[in-house]
């Protein structure tokens, strides 16, 4: 098992990446992944670059265990953790399994603690720092989750961060279990609880509201130095903060590099789209087939000219090609530059009466032409054929 120093030096940077694919992707309603799967998963993971691994929930045992602790036997560079509750037999199992780290889950919100555990905040404080203090004592590096943290009352917050800082945990998990936190009130709360406590903190999203990366972004702002992702944002309900859009934004956005390589997270999507049967939808950021897709005149103007006119990173930089469609939204640009890879050097008259056929294609066939039909439509301009009877 790594030692909790090697973790953190494997964690030592501005942004990490805690990937949850394993866990919290799998427990999307209707996904199951297979134990081959799963390790698959595992190495693409660490080959992009993946800090940290949260591999699945020892304490479910069967499969489940023996898929934890195979992947921490797997060799990988990344760190590999086990979900627990916050419970002593539950971290026995994960102990069992030879992970090097662990989370460790406790419910932080009046609403849980009143509703779901029925317990007082008192006890709530108590199973934390037992159960922390018991992993700490098996020298394993620790995240401690403050569930449904978005609905908590913020002092009680600031105590359970210090309760679990207190017995040993090395982060505390901020989760917007129910997705219901907006990014300003994250970027305060997150900033208060680094600026009172003094602890790592991690952010882990759900995308209800259509927050999760946002809420990420905004968290790592305010001083989160924890990214907790899944593959294009798989996970329950309306998923997670996905992995591509997090690391690419942190590049882009905030010239932090998270260590995952960009190219990478194409073939790794595309493994996990197989293995869950979750399509990639083509307009899904860094990942789709429309990312680089243009056809209005404007844009494919601009495109032509230079791609920076409409483009907000490189299409290599991800693995993707840059595409121009043909359709009822083109210009005349479009099929100067698309007939003259042909050879055909296209006069402005002949550019505007071509465009009105191509716009009539388009609507008849209710979508874009390609460029040999493109191509038909210019031979039966040029030979008088009449394409269409008004």
């Amino acid at each position: 098992m790594r030692k909790k120093e090697d973790v953190i030096k494997i964690l030592d940077r501005r942004v990490a990446v805690c990937d949850t694919t394993l866990r919290d992707g799998e427990q999307t309603a209707g996904i199951v992944f297979a134990n081959l799967e799963k390790y698959k998963i595992a190495q693409l993971l660490d080959d992009a670059g993946v800090q940290q691994i949260e591999s699945g929930i020892p304490a479910m045992g069967g499969d489940e265990k023996a898929a934890v602790k195979h992947i921490a036997h797997m060799g990988l560079d990344a760190s590999v953790l086990g979900w627990n509750r916050a419970d002593i037999h539950d971290i026995n199992d994960s102990i069992d399994c030879d992970v090097d780290s662990v989370a460790i889950s406790m419910s932080s919100s009046d609403i849980h603690i009143q509703n779901k555990i029925r317990k007082s905040r008192e006890w709530v404080l108590e199973k934390v720092a037992e159960s922390v203090q018991h992993a700490a004592d098996h020298g394993l590096y620790i995240s401690c989750n403050a569930e449904d943290a978005s609905r908590a009352d913020l002092g009680y917050l600031v105590e359970f961060a210090k309760a679990a800082k207190e017995a040993g945990a090395m982060r505390l998990r901020y989760c917007d279990t129910i997705g219901r936190e907006d990014p300003f009130t994250t970027y305060d709360r997150v900033k208060t609880i680094i600026d009172l406590v003094g602890i790592e903190v991690e952010m882990h999203t759900h995308d209800d509201f259509g927050m999760a990366i946002a809420n990420t972004f905004a968290g790592i702002r305010a001083g989160a130095r924890f990214a907790s992702t899944t593959v294009m944002g798989i996970g329950e309900r309306s998923g997670n903060t996905a992995l591509e859009e997090i690391v690419m934004a942190c590049k882009h956005l905030m010239d932090i590099d998270t260590g995952v390589d960009p190219l990478k997270l194409k073939p790794l999507a595309e493994y996990v789209s197989v293995a869950s049967g979750r399509p990639i939808y083509v307009s899904k950021p860094f990942l789709g087939a429309n990312c680089f897709a243009h056809e209005a005149g404007i844009h494919t103007d601009g495109i032509i000219k230079d791609h920076k006119n409409y483009e907000p990173y490189e299409p290599e930089e991800v693995g993707l090609e840059r595409k121009i469609y043909i359709g009822k939204h083109s210009g005349r640009s479009t099929l100067v530059s698309d007939l003259g890879r042909r050879g055909i050097d296209l006069d402005d008259d002949t550019a505007a009466l071509l465009l009105e056929n191509v716009r009539k294609a388009s609507i008849a066939l209710k979508r874009s032409i390609t460029s040999d039909e493109l191509f038909c439509l210019y031979g039966d301009l040029i030979n008088g054929v009449r394409t269409f009877s008004d």
